[in-house]
Order: C-alpha cells, then sequence, then structure tokens
C-alpha cells in the first residue's frame, strides 16, 4: 500500500468516525495502517465494538456505502479544513440559567465602602494599599497617576528577575495612559475609582500594538491588530495598563517560554496556573490589580495559593473578546484585587454586553458595601468542614496543609457566625464529573485546529514551557459529536440538580470547581489564614448571577479579619 493511500485511508477513518457516534482508539487506527484504502467492514466492525455498538450486515453495508461515497461528510470536512476561522464562534452558545428561570433587571447605583484615607509613609505600604484606598488617594489629589505608575513599574523590575511574572512591560503606553489621567483628574475631569490605577493583563488577552503570545514559544514576537473588550472597558474606565502577565503556555500550569512563574510567599513553589502572572504580580505588590481567566480553576486556584482575592464571575457575565480561547461553554474573565471590595469596582467596570461575544448576558451588577450581609442565606459545604483528611500518596504534606485549611477556615466560620449571619449545612450533588468533563477539551481541540495542524503543539510540548496541553487536544480528537452532545444535555441534568440543591440558598462556604464550572456558578477565594509562612484559602459560592452576594458576604469577613492584608517577604 502507497503512502498517499495509505496517508487518504488514515484521513477518512479518523473524519469519519470522529464526526459519527463511534469511538476511536489506537488499535483500530493501527487497522487502517495495515489495510485497503477503503473503511472496511473489519474496521467497522472493530470501532463499533470498541464503542459498545453493533450493526446488522445491512446496516454494515449502508454506513460502509455512505462513508466511502461522495455523499459522505469528507467533502465538507475538506472545506472546513480549508476555511480560516480564526476566532470565530461556535453557533452554540452555553445559557447558565436554566429554562423559565427569570433574569434580575432591577439596576442600583454602586455604593462603596466610605473610606478616609492618609498617604502613606512608605513606598512600601504605598503599593500594597487595595484599588479603594488608591483610589481615595488619586481623587484627592494626595499622588499623581504618574507617580503611582512609575512606582509600580519600578517593582515589576525590581522583583520580576524572582518571580517571572511578565511577559512584557508596557511602559510607554503605561506612561501616556498615565499623563493623560494626570490631566484630566486636574482638570476636574474624574472617572470613577479606577481612574489613574495601574493594572496588569493576563497574556491571553489583545492588546493593540503590545505582543500577545499566550505563553507559547510559536508566538512570543506575535503582534494581534486588535484590543480586546476587557481592556477597552478598563482604558475608558481610566486604568492604566502596565503589564502583560504570564499564562501558563496554552492556559494550563505556570509555566511559559520564559519559565515558572513563582509565588512570592514561597519562590520554591509555582504561582498555580494558568492565571500565574496575575496572582503572583497581585500578591507582590506589583500591581493595583489584575485581570485572568478561568475554565477550570486559573482565577481560584492562583487567588488560593498566592493569598490574595479573586472573583471567577457566574458565566456569560464579562465579554471573551479578544482573549484565547479555552473552552467557549466555560471561559470566564474575572479580577484579582487584593480585596473583595476591590473585585466589586473591577467587575463592575467589566462587565456587560460589548455586541462581540455572543455569550453575554445583559444582567446588572449591583454593589453596596453597606447591604445588611445577615439577610443572607448562607450555606456551609460539609464535606470541606466535617469527616477525616485522609492522606495523598506521594505527598505526605497535602493532608497536613489541608488539614490546617479547615482549621483556619472552621475560624473563619466563627467570625462570619458572630456577624449575625445564620449558617445552615449543605451538601452537593453527587455528579459523575468525567460524564461532562471531556467537553471543554473537544473545544479546546476545535479552537487550536489550525496550531494543531501546522505542528506548532510540538514546539510548546517540547519547549521551554513543557506544555501538557497538547496531549489533551490532540486526544480529544477523537470525541464522538454524538457524545459532545449527550454530555451537553446531561450538562442540563447537573444544572438542575444544583438549582434544586440551592434553592432555599444565595450562596454557600466551601467549592467544588470540578461542578460548578461546569455549571456557570460564581466562586470567590480569598485569604483565611496562614500556615507555615503562606496563605490558606477561604472560598465562597454563589447562585447564578449571584456575585454580588458572595463579594458581599467576602468584603464583610474582610472587614472583620486582617489576613488580606498581609504581604509575602520579598
Amino acid at each position: 500500500m502507497d503512502e498517499r493511500a495509505l496517508a487518504l485511508n488514515r484521513r477518512r477513518f479518523l473524519e469519519c468516525f470522529s464526526a459519527g457516534s463511534l469511538a476511536l482508539m489506537p488499535g483500530a487506527l493501527m487497522a487502517v495502517a495495515q489495510d485497503a484504502p477503503r473503511i472496511t467492514r473489519e474496521m467497522l466492525e472493530a470501532a463499533a465494538k470498541i464503542a459498545g455498538l453493533s450493526f446488522t450486515p445491512q446496516e454494515q453495508e449502508s454506513i460502509l456505502a455512505r462513508l466511502n461515497s461522495g455523499a459522505g461528510p469528507l467533502p465538507g470536512f475538506d472545506e472546513l479544513r480549508r476555511t480560516d476561522l480564526g476566532n470565530t464562534q461556535p453557533a452554540f452558545v452555553f445559557n447558565p440559567v436554566l429554562p423559565g428561570k427569570p433574569l434580575p433587571t432591577e439596576r442600583r447605583p454602586l455604593r462603596r465602602q466610605p473610606l478616609d484615607v492618609s498617604m502613606p509613609s512608605t513606598d512600601e505600604d504605598l503599593a500594597f494599599l487595595p484599588v479603594t484606598h488608591l483610589s481615595k488617594l488619586i481623587e484627592t489629589r494626595k499622588i499623581t497617576p504618574t507617580e503611582l505608575t512609575k512606582l509600580y513599574l519600578s517593582r515589576l523590575e525590581r522583583y520580576d528577575p524572582k518571580l517571572l511574572c511578565v511577559v512584557n512591560l508596557t511602559e510607554d503606553l503605561a506612561l501616556r495612559q498615565a499623563r493623560r489621567a494626570d490631566e484630566e483628574i486636574a482638570a476636574g475631569m474624574y472617572r470613577g475609582p479606577l481612574h489613574g490605577i495601574p493594572w496588569g493583563l493576563k497574556d491571553l488577552f489583545a492588546v493593540r500594538g503590545t505582543k500577545t503570545t499566550w505563553g507559547m514559544t510559536p508566538f512570543r514576537d506575535r503582534v494581534i491588530d486588535e484590543d480586546s473588550t476587557v481592556y477597552t472597558r478598563l482604558t475608558d474606565a481610566g486604568a492604566i495598563l502596565i503589564a502583560k502577565l504570564s499564562t501558563g503556555a496554552l492556559a494550563v500550569t505556570a509555566r511559559w517560554f520564559g519559565g515558572l512563574t513563582r509565588n512570592p510567599w514561597n519562590t520554591d513553589q509555582d504561582a498555580s496556573g494558568s492565571s500565574a502572572g496575575p496572582g503572583s504580580a497581585t500578591a507582590a505588590g506589583l500591581v493595583g490589580f489584575s485581570i485572568g481567566t478561568d475554565t477550570g480553576g486559573s482565577i481560584i486556584n492562583p487567588s488560593t495559593r498566592n493569598g490574595v482575592t479573586g472573583l471567577r464571575p457566574t458565566f456569560g457575565r464579562v465579554s471573551r473578546h479578544g482573549a484565547m480561547v479555552l473552552a467557549w461553554t466555560q471561559d470566564t474573565v474575572g479580577p484579582i484585587c487584593r480585596s473583595a471590595e476591590d473585585c466589586a469596582l473591577v467587575f463592575n467596570a467589566i462587565h456587560g454586553l460589548d455586541g462581540k461575544d455572543n455569550s453575554v448576558i445583559d444582567v446588572p451588577f449591583n454593589w453596596d458595601a453597606t447591604a445588611d450581609v445577615t439577610r443572607l442565606r448562607v450555606g456551609y459545604l460539609r464535606s470541606a468542614f466535617e469527616g477525616s483528611i485522609a492522606n495523598t500518596p506521594g505527598d505526605p504534606d497535602l493532608a497536613e496543609v489541608e488539614l490546617a485549611t479547615r482549621t483556619n477556615n472552621q475560624e473563619a466560620l466563627r467570625v462570619i457566625r458572630s456577624m449575625g449571619v445564620l449558617l445552615v449545612p449543605f451538601d452537593l450533588p453527587d455528579v459523575p464529573i468525567p460524564a461532562i468533563d471531556f467537553i471543554r477539551y473537544a473545544e479546546t481541540a476545535a479552537f487550536f485546529d489550525d496550531v494543531t495542524r501546522s505542528g506548532l503543539l510540538t514546539q510548546v510540548e517540547e519547549g521551554p514551557e513543557k506544555s501538557v496541553r497538547p496531549i489533551e487536544i490532540r486526544s480529544a480528537y477523537f470525541t464522538p459529536a454524538v457524545d459532545f452532545i449527550q454530555a451537553n444535555r446531561f450538562r442540563t441534568r447537573v444544572m438542575q440538580r444544583m438549582d434544586e440543591a440551592m434553592a432555599g440558598l444565595d450562596l454557600f462556604i466551601g467549592s467544588n470547581q470540578l461542578l460548578t464550572n461546569r455549571t456557570g456558578h460564581p466562586v470567590v477565594s480569598m485569604p483565611s489564614g496562614f500556615f507555615r509562612g503562606s496563605p490558606t484559602a477561604l472560598h465562597f459560592t454563589g447562585k447564578i448571577f449571584g456575585d454580588s452576594e458572595i463579594l458581599l458576604l467576602a468584603h464583610a469577613y474582610q472587614s472583620a479579619t486582617r489576613h488580606h492584608q498581609g504581604r509575602p517577604p520579598l
């Protein structure tokens, strides 16, 4: 059998069966490589057996006739391969709102916590202030945006060699934006709480004139000629972009082509991924706040490890336009900050319709920092606070960390109860996550199809980033289309079970990201104490569009504690 026929046959087998209801396995592929340049009955029977299906001889003949004919799907697949889809969104859209559930419509003015802020005596103290305090200093003209920008730029240059959290300093852009903010504020044109605040952006987002690398060696010098929505909205709010911050290559882990981004609390440890740069830089006082993305924990995990406050919003609240896609039906964009109210101020600026991301839902975000927290209906996840903690083979320290985290979080429950909040035990539904987990990998493979076919994945796998994402992408090509749809149908069942479980609650204390990242529920992470010099974290999970409720409880908890004010020993 010649090489050309072998390649054609392999392609025909892969494309036809990955589009149908038959699962593919390496053994079946080997059969193709050793047989005639047509899909044969033996191949069909082997694939059907793997998939747990059976066909009569007559059905087999019909299937083979179609797959091997011009009426089969191959011509359509060929046309897709010739089409440059770029960042085109699929026609299907995930909606976290179940049928019949009303959307919130009431819009109320933003109400911040009243503050009287004095100018700190040292630059170090200034650098670690939350946005709530920095904005007051700028609004009252105790410091200028240019002065603050130069402070953070100098800190980025000083500490990045240790942390490896910066992909590109946007110094020229930042100083231009800072001068403009100086002039506007001096003229009485104050835009609001983000005006003049320096910030960092995860390097998955396009900013015209700057490099957007996705952490990948092949894209280390790439410039995308457009502005992402989140950058545009923060620029319109007067914020000052000072750095593109590291992401694990292809949005996984903390490793990118520049190295391994470090946790400022313990530089022997990575900063967790994939929003590693935003987590590390915010914790180290190198930016006023940052923006990350989350598909499977990439805001919550770095916030947990680096001891900062991060919000993974309800799915569909912030546009992903201009950002790398990992999963159209799971990707979210959110703030990583030094306080819960900071998250509320940043989220208020970036949420809402933009006409460019068809998943965004028009729902108001109402922030009132003075609201009565005792009116919240709050559960606590029983499994996070009760029962034994098992030892993990190969990682004897993990059980100790989990026990210390539970101890600190049990103290957090005491603090929250002392504020007059009634807490009730809560259990999550038992859901077989593998039945819906593969959805995101199929979506990732679709977005990176051109990268896969061009051979660039190998560079990411073998380069300094040593990414594990390529094997996930390649494996996802064997996801049957029928099972992809069935999994999304089952996902609706999971959403229904979550809705029933949370029917009497506004939020619960604890999280299960494997579950809620697939259902679209919001999660906030914040420090709850320390263990061996590193922070532990407390998570709140809200109902769909319950972002303001989880931030309100987080704000109340932080008003009663000081864990979020800790500084790493750089």
